[in-house]
């Protein structure tokens, strides 16, 4: 029993330490991540989208493509096609980024290009709550090697919806901000997490397309890609892929998982019956475990955003004003809707993208893949399987082998 107790202590003592090294590192490189923008004039209104310009955006060929058979079963609400006449599937890249972070997002750019687009040219979307500047757009389009798109965020998707009481969220930001809680006191920084947790799949410039890869500043890929990773997540029928997971700060979204569960039993028809609570709780939906996908990077259907059970959802969350009295993530948010709104299958781990949002790296742990893909990542570096990240749990849940 002594030994037992010991061990336990000694556990949550690495724990505490691994979690306070995490803080200290996200702090001291906030400015690099966090999206200072300026709050906007609180609005309900319908949101009209801004294109630079006043062009509309014509990328893709419209014509139909195959039907998505059963996939559409998953989803409550009309589906366009998902590619265009010879089967490429719609999509492209999306990036938030402020002007200030050029030089961040482009060596990011550069290497999703040479790494993957130089050979599928997929078109990039760049949106900002204030205009591009020439500076930006003249650069970032010499990158890319698909055609590129510069959007502005309408006011109403980055302010305050006229529900919540601004005093109360100024409240919660000082109080968090008083207990250290990284971003806590940041107010652009929510409506960044709001905006990702429910508005940017509904800009038009991202109407015409079926799927989204996200890249933000100061990411590294290190791996050649050398498949169509749209195609082979549409022709596999998966739904949402991503690259690291973590387990998020409890401070920031103490009543998320009750309002979750408050939901699921208003909602009860919007929960998959193969879906993957073992992932996101221990104790069958009890309580949350705190485990989700890093939404940094996603690889993504945006049809799943727009079916009536996501929505459906993040207005619920967004009535309850945790995105202002609480600091709930678009990562969690997104990471619980694709637990129980999806089949385990349609979940895709990418072991094979070796991928680095600071502090933590993905890279192949398998040496053939590493080799194959000329990987530039040290594996020993590799998050997946550490203390904090929730990789085990989800090898263990989707009943994977761990490579050796």
């Amino acid at each position: 029993m002594a030994v037992n107790i010991s061990k336990r202590i000694i556990r949550l003592g690495l724990l505490s330490s691994f979690i306070l090294l995490s803080v200290v590192f996200l702090s001291t490189h906030s400015k690099v991540n966090e999206f200072i923008f300026g709050s906007s004039v609180a609005s309900d209104a319908v949101a009209k989208g801004i294109t630079e310009g006043g062009e509309k955006p014509s990328i893709v060929d419209k014509n139909a493509s195959k039907d998505l058979g059963d996939y559409a079963e998953h989803f409550a609400g009309d589906m366009e096609s998902t590619g265009d006449s010879e089967g490429k599937p719609k999509a492209c890249f999306v990036s938030l980024v402020r002007n200030e972070a050029l030089w961040d997002i482009v060596p990011s750019i550069q290497q999703v290009e040479d790494r993957f687009n130089r050979n599928y040219k997929y078109p990039w979307v760049f949106l900002n709550d204030v205009p591009f500047t020439d500076e930006f757009k003249h650069v970032v389009s010499n990158i890319v090697s698909g055609s590129v798109e510069f959007g502005i965020i309408p006011k109403e998707h980055w302010s305050y919806p006229n529900w919540i009481d601004q005093e109360k969220a100024a409240k919660a930001r000082q109080e968090m901000a008083e207990n250290n809680i990284i971003y806590g006191g940041s107010e652009p920084y929510r409506h960044m997490c709001r905006f990702e947790s429910g508005f940017f799949w509904r800009h038009p410039l991202l109407k015409k397309f079926n799927w989204y890869w996200r890249v933000e500043p100061s990411t590294q890929l290190y791996c050649d890609i050398k498949y169509d990773v749209f195609k082979w997540m549409q022709e596999h029928k998966k739904v949402y892929g991503f690259t690291i997971s973590i387990r998020e700060y409890e401070a920031t979204i103490k009543t998320l998982w009750e309002t979750t569960k408050q939901f699921m039993k208003e909602y009860p028809n919007y929960i998959e019956k193969d879906n993957m609570m073992a992932f996101i709780s221990d104790d069958n939906g009890k309580t949350y475990n705190l485990c989700h996908f890093w939404s940094n990077f996603e690889i993504a259907s945006l049809d799943f955003w727009r079916s009536d059970r996501y929505k459906t959802y993040f207005e619920y969350l967004d009535k309850a004003g945790g995105f202002f009295y609480e600091r709930w993530g678009d990562a969690p948010v997104h990471s619980i809707a694709a637990a129980l709104m999806l089949r385990k299958d349609q979940i895709h781990y990418f072991a094979d993208i070796g991928y680095h949002h600071p502090p933590y790296s993905n890279c192949p742990a398998d040496n053939k893949l590493w080799s194959e893909g000329r990987c530039s990542c040290n594996q020993k570096n590799d998050f997946t399987f550490e203390g904090y990240s929730c990789g085990t749990k989800f090898y263990e849940v989707n009943g994977m082998k761990r490579p050796t």
